[in-house]
This record gives structure tokens, sequence and C-alpha cells, in this order.
């Protein structure tokens, strides 16, 4: 009430810079933060009562799919360190620095993980939410909004660690075996690794924006720069490092000696595997020192962040929503004008709505980003495979890694027609009264979302997949199978997610977060994922029992039994033929129903 009749001007009151008189406006920090929580506690409540009453097949789906992925990759770990043990030639101190390599490498790599997709969705939720306007205008304080967002980001980012970390670090834990204390303290390693790399990624991302906005184009081009030294570095290492036989001592001393970088005293995947493996190893005064280390750099880094937040969040809110200082030249860019000159095949209605498409796509870095980190993950992965010089007995084992590879580049492709291509046609409704003007049928826009698609995905896609099996020093006959699958994958993809796009509509969504996420996107995800693996069991099973038949005791029997030859033969040409007839299917009949549908459609 003092505060509601004093005679000071409410903009005197909420200056910008608060005196210590103007302080007493704000809650104390311990009723603020309650306050905070209270609406956090809501929102998820309101969310989940939601999707128990609109999407509980989604939710059931993902749920189920997420915990039979969870299995398999525990089996996967445990299975494999089971395999470890077994080996004679691995003496005990080999096999525990194996892994400790192994697990350094794999932390280190969730941290840059971690590090990129913390930053991006920070940007997402610190500057692009619509929820951020209305918070700013509240009296509370920066570092109060801040923390509330970034506790956001944390749930975001962590739970694919947890479901991929969590189930290597519980079949070790099985198979070692490990005390107790072990699986208690697995909790409060990962939650405080989680809060190392979010933080810094935050960091990162509020100092690019107050003092880079208008230089996100050079960002881009630096981080280009920097894969591709990483890459060529790589392959160099490849071509010029060693080659020993698989599952030799010589082997795992060159695994060893590849993977030490990731060993590193000051970084902190190296305190997470340490801990944990001393506690496995039953001294648990060492792995509580490493606890505490990680801990405490934690807590540096969250109120580093904090601090940093406080100081500059507002002046870089304020700058990148009044459009920064940099003013944007009229005309083309130089990708449109590629993209108009590469495709003189195409009608020009067809190509300019591509072009717009494009702008939109690369215009929002919450999105392309994501994939860019993906799909530079996975070249890393492929050019690290090493050229193994492999006997008859392993030649099945190599080219099932292959179709492996395949499948895995296959379910990126359908992450991306499910995130970006089925929601295209939802996000038109509402300014398709703008398309609506243009001499353009409905079925040309159609049309383009499944070219878009197409060659967007096609040529990254066929160069990891090339870039794996020449890696792997696969059959001519394999790498040419490989490529059609590829070309069959991108086709049959985007026409699901294109028709599909156009015959379950969300016209009154625009995030296509949200639009993926629906029934239409669930559904969407599911066929492409059943597609996926019939092609590729359909190109994979006659191609191997067809390779396996020329090597050993297959091919001695081989030759004693002519006829089966013949039927190896039709069965590698049958599957092949069975794979282009059920991707000419996917293709087509999607965009069928698409069309009938976009056609009834009403703006």
């Amino acid at each position: 009430m003092t505060d509601a009749l004093s005679s000071d001007p409410p903009w005197e009151r909420f200056s910008a810079e608060p005196s210590a008189a103007a302080a007493s406006d704000f809650l104390l920090p311990q009723d603020e933060a309650r306050a905070f929580w209270r609406l956090r506690y809501r929102l998820a409540a309101n969310g989940l009562r939601q999707t128990f009453a609109v999407a509980r097949l989604r939710l059931t789906l993902i749920l189920a799919l997420s915990l039979l992925l969870w299995l398999g990759l525990f089996w996967l770990f445990a299975d494999g360190f089971r395999l470890l043990r077994k080996f004679g030639i691995l003496h005990p101190e080999t096999l525990d620095q194996t892994v400790r390599a192994v697990f350094g490498m794999f932390f280190a790599a969730l941290m840059v993980m971690l590090t990129f997709s913390s930053g991006i969705i920070m940007y997402g939720l610190l500057f692009r939410s619509r929820e951020m306007r209305f918070l700013l205008t509240l009296p509370a304080r920066v570092e109060r909004v801040f923390v509330h967002k970034f506790q956001e980001a944390i749930l975001l980012s962590s739970w694919g660690f947890l479901l991929l970390g969590s189930p290597m670090l519980l079949a070790y834990g099985v198979t070692a075996p490990a005390p107790w204390y072990y699986f208690a303290m697995l909790p409060p390693f990962m939650v405080a690794f989680i809060y190392i790399p979010a933080a810094l990624g935050t960091i990162l991302c509020l100092l690019i924006v107050r003092f880079m906005p208008g230089g996100r184009l050079h960002l881009v081009a630096l981080a280009a720069v920097g894969l591709v030294l990483t890459a060529g570095w790589y392959g160099w290492s490849v071509l010029t490092g060693p080659d020993s036989d698989m599952l030799t001592p010589g082997w795992f001393q060159e695994l060893l000696g590849r993977l030490r970088f990731s060993e590193k005293r000051l970084l902190p995947s190296w305190w997470l595997s340490s801990g944990l493996l001393e506690a496995a190893r039953d001294v648990w005064s060492e792995s509580v020192l490493f606890l505490a280390v990680l801990t405490a750099n934690a807590l540096f880094c969250r109120q580093l962040a904090i601090w940093t937040a406080a100081r500059i969040f507002r002046p870089a809110y304020s700058r990148l929503s009044a459009g920064g200082a940099r003013h944007r030249r009229a005309g083309a860019a130089w990708i449109d004008r590629g993209l108009l000159a590469t495709s003189p095949f195409l009608p020009r209605q067809m190509r300019l709505l591509m072009i717009k498409d494009l702008r939109l796509f690369r215009r929002d870095p919450a999105q392309w980003t994501q994939f860019l980190i993906f799909f530079g993950l996975l070249c890393l992965y492929f050019l690290n495979i090493r050229s193994l010089q492999y006997d008859t007995k392993q030649v099945g084992w190599v080219h099932m890694i292959s179709f492996l590879n395949l499948s895995v580049v296959g379910l990126l492709m359908s992450t991306f027609t499910t995130r970006f291509i089925f929601p295209m046609i939802s996000l038109e409704g509402r300014r398709f009264w703008i398309l609506g003007l243009l001499p353009v049928r409905r079925e040309m826009i159609l049309w383009e979302k499944f070219v878009f698609a197409v060659g967007g995905s096609i040529l990254p896609c066929s160069a990891l997949i090339l870039l794996s099996d020449v890696m792997l020093q696969v059959s001519p006959m394999v790498l040419a199978s490989h490529q059609l699958t590829c070309v069959l994958l991108c086709f049959g993809l985007s026409g699901i997610a294109a028709g599909l796009g156009a015959r379950l509509p969300n016209l009154r969504e625009q995030s296509p977060s949200r639009i993926a996420a629906g029934f239409g996107g669930t559904l969407n995800l599911m066929l492409s994922t059943l597609y996926i693996l019939a092609v590729v069991l359909l190109t994979a099973l006659p191609c191997h029992f067809y390779l396996m038949a020329q090597f050993g005791e297959a091919a001695r029997a081989l030759s004693r039994r002519p006829n089966l030859q013949w039927w190896l033969h039709f069965w590698l040409i049958a599957g092949a033929a069975g794979s282009v007839a059920l991707g000419v299917l996917a293709t087509w009949i999607p965009l069928r129903i698409g069309f009938r549908a976009f056609r009834r459609l009403e703006f």
C-alpha cells in the first residue's frame, strides 16, 4: 500500500538502473524463487494433463520406443563389456585403459553435443520465445528469469544424454561387477556433469547475441572451416596410420593411442569417467573426491552463467529485437542464385517457392544448426572408421556395420523430414492467402515441398554413406546397393512427409516443433521408421547371404550345389527390385493422398 500511494511516477520507480530504494519493488529472492517454481509446477501439471487427455497414443509410443531403445543399448553395451573381459589377449591393466578410453571419448563427445545443443535451445528460449516478452515485463530480477529458462534448457538438452549414457554406465556396473554405491553415485555424477556444458553453451550464446548480433554468417563460416580442418585431420590420420587386424593386441594399442586425446586431466569428461571407474573398483574415497571436483565446477559454471546473464541479457535482447546495426542489401543471396542456376529443369514457380522455403529455413538458427551438428558428428564418425585389414571371417561383420550405418543415416533423415517437411503445409495455412493470389496451382505447392525435401537430403546422405563405405572398404556391389537404398530412402521419406503433411495439417499451430510432436508427426515418424526397416532389410539380407556364400565353408558347399548359386542371384535381384517397388509406392501413394486432401482443404 505504501508503494501504491507513493507520489513518484511509476516510470521513475521502475527505471533501467534501479536504486537501493527501488530494490524494494522486487520480491525477496526466496519468494521470487518460490513463485517461479509454482509457475513451473502449474505448467508441467497442465502439460501432463493435456497430454493424457488428447495425446495418449503419442505418449505411449514415445515411452515404448524409448524403453525399447534403452534396453537395446543396455544389451549392446553389456555384451560388449563381456566380450572385452573374455578376451585372453587383454591384460587387466589394458582392459582398464580400454574402458577408460571408451568412457572418456563417449563423455567428451556428449559434452560437445550438450554445449552446442544447450546454446541453441537457450537461444530459442531467451530470444525467440513469446513467453520471454511477458516475463521481462514482470517486476522480477533478470537473474531469476534467466534461471527459470536455464532449468528448462537443462531438461530439454539432457534427456538425450540420460538416454544414451545411462545404459552404458549401468551395463558396466553390472558386468564389472561394481559395489552398490557405484549405482548410487550415478545420478549426482551425471547431474553435475550436465550443468557444465549447459552453462558454457549458454554463456557462448549470450556473448554471440550481445556482441555479434549481425555476424552470425561469419560464425557459420568459421565453424564450417573448423569442421573442414577437423575432418581433414581425421582423414589424414586414417590414410597415414598403420593398419592392424581387428581384435588383436596391436589393434587395441592403436585404438588406445587414437583415443588418448580424450583423457586430458582438465576435461570434465575425464573427471566423470575417472570418478565412476574408481567407484567401480571399490575405491570410494577417490570417487568422492572426483564428485566434489565435478560438483564445484558445475556450481561455478552455473553461477558464472547467471552473472553473465545479469549484465548482458537485457542489452542483448534489446539489440536483437531492434534488428542490430547491420543492414541487409536488397537482392537475392548467393545461395538463392545458385539454386536458380542449378535447377533450370524445374518450373519457375516451383523454384521461387523453393527459394522462399530455403530462406525461412536458414533464417532460423534453432533449426538448421541441430542437423548441421548431427551430420557433422556422423561425418567425423565415418572418417574415424579404420580401413581394417580383415580376413574372411570378418567380412560379414564389416558389411553388417555398413548396413547399420545406412540405417542410422536413414533414421536421421526420417527425423529431418518429420521435423521440417511435415509441418510445411501446416505453416502455410495462415499465410495461404498470399499464395492464393499467385498464379500457382495447389499441386505445384505440394510438389515443391517434395522436391525441396529430396534435394536437401539426397546429397548429404549419399555423401555420408559413400564415405562410410570407402572407410570400411566394402565391395563395389555393396557400395552400389547402398547408394540405391539411400536414393530410395530420400524419395520415400520425402513423399511420406509431404503427403501426410497435406493430409493431416494443423492450421492453428505456428510452432513447427509442436506440429511435428502431434498425432500426424508421430504417425509420420512411425511410418518412416517401418519404411526404413523394410527397404534396408530387402537389400541387406540377400546381399549379406550372397557375400557370405563366397567365403569359407559356405563357398565349398555352394560349389557342390550350383542350383543354390542361382537362387542367391535371384534373391539378390528380387530384393533390389522389391526395394525399388516399395520406394515407388511409398513415394506416390502418400503424395496422391496429399493431393486429394490438399485440393479439398479450405483456408
